[in-house]
Formats: structure tokens, sequence, C-alpha cells
């Protein structure tokens, strides 16, 4: 009797823990990070709608989101166009009748020092970053909001929190993200959909590469990171399962960091 009612325990905390049909939306989800998260959420049971700018990136992890027996669409989307994301949404519900899931990872950054900085880059930076994943969130959460239900995961950054060198633009976004983060989490929390974040640590992606790879900025990255090593863009994929899981259906308005300890980090040696 004892190992059935354990079995019957994991199993029910399995269950929780997994994305069985749901529906799943990742805004930048077709590379880096994005194309990770989308791919893990489907090994994790969702259909999942993995949409950006390009139509034959689009394809590409579509084609591989299927070979995981799970259901997709081949749609292109920008966060700087309300319409693309307008257009997504619609098809996903033509096709599916819900959204249950969104994960906004589209993201760019742009180094220089910020006396430096011109208007226009400042501008694109916060428009792709923060302006783009507020439009996500609005645009995708209006029919979570009408169902009653709805997980949102942003993802924010080490520069949300700790100062990065010559980031200004990229910095504040991530700063606005996690603050945007909590805002939606008390507003629509409530109506039944939970937002939260995930604070990547330094995972060496196409966004970042030359920051870090032999370089001093890379070197201190390592420095300050107590594992001694970048991430693993794989690593990030239970925390987002998690995060749009029945298992954190009390969780609201967090930022999880996954970052190998550097938050934590002060003096390492």
């Amino acid at each position: 009797m004892a190992v059935a009612a354990a079995e019957a325990a994991q199993s029910s905390v399995m269950q929780r823990l997994g994305l069985t049909d749901q529906v799943a939306v990742v805004v930048g989800g077709t590379t880096g990070i994005g194309r990770t998260l989308s791919l893990g959420l489907a090994e994790a049971g969702a259909h999942v709608i993995a949409t950006s700018r390009r139509q034959a990136e689009v394809d590409s992890v579509a084609a591989a989101i299927e070979e995981r027996g799970r259901r997709t669409l081949r749609l292109p989307s920008d966060v700087l166009d309300r319409a693309s994301l307008e257009k997504v949404r619609d098809a996903v519900l033509a096709g599916f009748g819900r959204v249950d899931i969104l994960i906004n990872c589209a993201g760019r950054t742009h180094k220089a020092p910020a006396i430096e900085m011109t208007d226009e880059n400042w501008s694109a930076v916060l428009e792709t970053n923060l302006t783009g994943t507020f439009r996500a969130c609005q645009v995708f959460g209006k029919p979570m909001l009408a169902q009653g239900r709805g997980r949102i995961v942003n993802i924010a950054s080490l520069s949300s929190f700790k100062a990065l060198y010559q980031t200004a633009g990229y910095s504040a976004s991530k700063a606005g993200v996690v603050s945007l983060t909590q805002t939606l989490a008390v507003e629509w929390g409530p109506l039944g959909v939970n937002v939260n974040a995930i604070a990547p640590g330094v995972f060496r992606t196409a966004l970042n590469q030359a920051l870090l790879d032999g370089t001093e900025r890379g070197k201190e990255f390592l420095l300050r990171t107590p594992m001694r090593r970048f991430g693993k863009v794989d690593e990030l994929v239970g925390a987002a399962i998690f995060l749009s899981s029945e298992s954190a259906s009390f969780v609201n308005g967090e930022v999880i960091a996954v970052d190998g300890g550097f938050l934590a980090s002060a003096v390492n040696q």
C-alpha cells in the first residue's frame, strides 16, 4: 500500500510539472535561448508555436517541434509590429482554441559608452526588449485573461539587478522587464494569469558571443560566477517548464535566476 501511495504521489507530481497538450507561444523562439526553450516545452508535452522575424528559422524550429510529436504553426512575427503578433495570436486561437503559455525571448543588445550612445541605438534596444515584451504580453495576455488562466514567462537578465559595463540601454530595458513582470503579476494574477521571469546568467549565444570569447569581459564574467563556467542553454529549460506548469500555480511576480551563483557572489577568491 505504501509503495502504491508513493507511486501515485510521484505520478501526481510529474503530472503537475508536465505540459501535456498545453499550447505555448514562444516569441523570439527560433534561435539561441528561445529555440532551446521552444524545444524544451515541446519535449515536456506542449504544442509550441515558435515565432520570430525570419521565416526560414521559423520553419526550422517548427520541423524540430513536429519531430517531437507536437503540433505547431509556421508564422513569423516582429515584436516591433503589433499586427504581426496579433496575426500569430489569431491563428493560434483558430488552430488550437486557446493560448496557455507565453514565453518572451525576443531581445537585442548594444555595447557602447553611455556618453556615446545614440538616440537611435537606445530606442532600438528599449523598443525590442521592453516595449516588445509588453506588446506581446498585451496581445497574448488578452485571450489568457478571457479564459481565466495563463502563464507568462519573460526573460530578464543579470543586468536587471547588477550594472554591466557600457550596456546602459540593455540594462535599463531588462530592469524594466522585471518591473513590468511584477506589475502585470499584481494586475493579472487575481484573474488567473501568472506572470514571472527568468534571469539567465552568462550563456554564450549569437547575441553575446563576440563580447565573451577571449575577452577580458568574458574572463571577468567567469571570475564572478562561482561555478566558473558559462551556462549551457538547456540548463534554462527546467525553470521555464516549472513556471509554465501547474506546479507554479502560486508563483507570481517572481524572477528565478539561473546564473551559477553570479547574483549571490561578491568575493570569489
